[in-house]
């Protein structure tokens, strides 16, 4: 079968050129059928965009046919493989060239997409994003970073990282702290975003010798860096207005998201539970039916789902395993903002103005020999 052709422009009412996406269709829970639901959601209100997507064309090509938004903005790239949720990253590695998610990542890599989303196994994802786009230079442990509710007036914080590696000593922390200031900047417009450290207390003299490391080194390279540092934070304050970038490491930062999302679901089965134990409960749920849409809407994880891996030579955008068409939607526009933004390039700055900002420390610091 011909695969379908993706124009090289999208007439667009502002002139705009095309910001392609790829994307890893076979990835998720779901199938391909929810993520090319999502496609053309976001496809809809979005002329500017078209899709490269990854799988089997045979499987592929009907459901892009059902979408009338997606006509004439997709090219179908035909792979026989898929790499399953339970599949060794390192067996993925050596065996995954095949897949619809190596495929998805070499289109980035090419540069034929601006950005890669895939709904699949994020350990496979992140080990072959690392070998085919290479870690940014100054970058030792690359982050996971997603977007958190909050009381701050965007409606989210910046959380990072949530799951991309368990250990991070006080340099990673810092290159944290710098990338999840870029994307502050890039992916919410915030100018100056404030930054905190993640901890068992705020006071200077709690935590692990590697987080008292970082507070130092943060702290230092706050005025450079363009972001104000306010310090230790604790867990209350992840939602809270009184920061934009939570920075930790990623054992403690996938415990922290996987506990905020349960208890997201828990607070919705309590609530209708609650409005369905008697007439006189589901009169009042009746009454209260615009309110509680508006609570759905403002604690459902769908609206911030997507984790975008940071410290590597192109963006690589994570949707959650089991997200449906209204998840995926969420997860292609946040690759879109950042693909309009230059996020990638702008990413890659700040990072080497951290490099930089360590260098510079190191040779001030007494006892090196290289004092001037």
């Amino acid at each position: 079968m011909a695969a379908q052709p993706i124009p090289a422009k999208i007439a667009a009412s502002d002139g705009a050129s095309t910001i392609v996406i790829s994307v890893d269709a076979m990835g998720g829970d779901r199938g391909p059928a929810a993520v090319i639901a999502g496609c053309a959601r976001f496809a809809q209100k979005t002329p500017e965009v078209g899709f490269i997507l990854h799988g089997p064309e045979t499987m592929l090509k009907p459901l892009v046919a059902r979408r009338r938004a997606l006509h004439g903005r997709c090219e179908i790239r035909h792979t026989e493989d898929v790499v399953t949720m339970d599949a060794k990253p390192s067996h993925v590695m050596r065996n995954g060239k095949g897949t619809s998610m190596w495929s998805a990542i070499e289109a980035v890599r090419n540069h034929e997409a601006e950005v890669c989303i895939s709904c699949g196994n994020t350990g496979a994802l992140m080990a072959v994003s690392m070998i085919r786009l290479r870690k940014l230079e100054g970058v030792n442990r690359p982050a996971i970073a997603c977007l958190w509710p909050s009381r701050n007036p965007r409606g989210f914080n910046v959380m990072l990282d949530v799951g991309a590696d368990i250990r991070a000593d006080g340099n990673d922390l810092l290159t944290y702290a710098m990338m999840g200031a870029s994307y502050a900047r890039n992916g919410m417009g915030l100018t100056r975003p404030r930054i905190g450290l993640l901890n068992v207390g705020t006071e200077e003299h709690k935590g692990r010798a590697e987080l008292k490391a970082a507070n130092e080194l943060i702290a230092a390279a706050a005025p450079a860096g363009e972001f104000d540092y306010v310090g230790f934070v604790e867990g209350g304050d992840i939602p809270s207005n009184r920061v934009d970038v939570i920075v930790t490491d990623g054992f403690t930062g996938n415990i922290a998201l996987k506990t905020g999302e349960g208890t997201a679901t828990l607070i919705r089965e309590f609530l209708k539970a609650a409005f369905n134990a008697t007439p006189l409960s589901r009169l009042a749920a009746m009454m209260a039916l615009t309110s509680l849409r508006r609570l759905h809407k403002r604690i459902d994880p769908r609206r911030v789902n997507g984790g975008v891996f940071l410290g590597l030579n192109g963006t690589v955008v994570k949707s959650h395993g089991s997200a449906d068409a209204t998840g995926t939607a969420a997860a292609i526009k946040l690759a879109f903002d950042l693909a309009q933004s230059k996020f990638s390039a702008r990413l890659a700055a700040r990072v080497a103005s951290a490099t930089l900002a360590r260098q510079d420390t190191a040779v001030d610091e007494p006892g090196t020999g290289e004092d001037k």
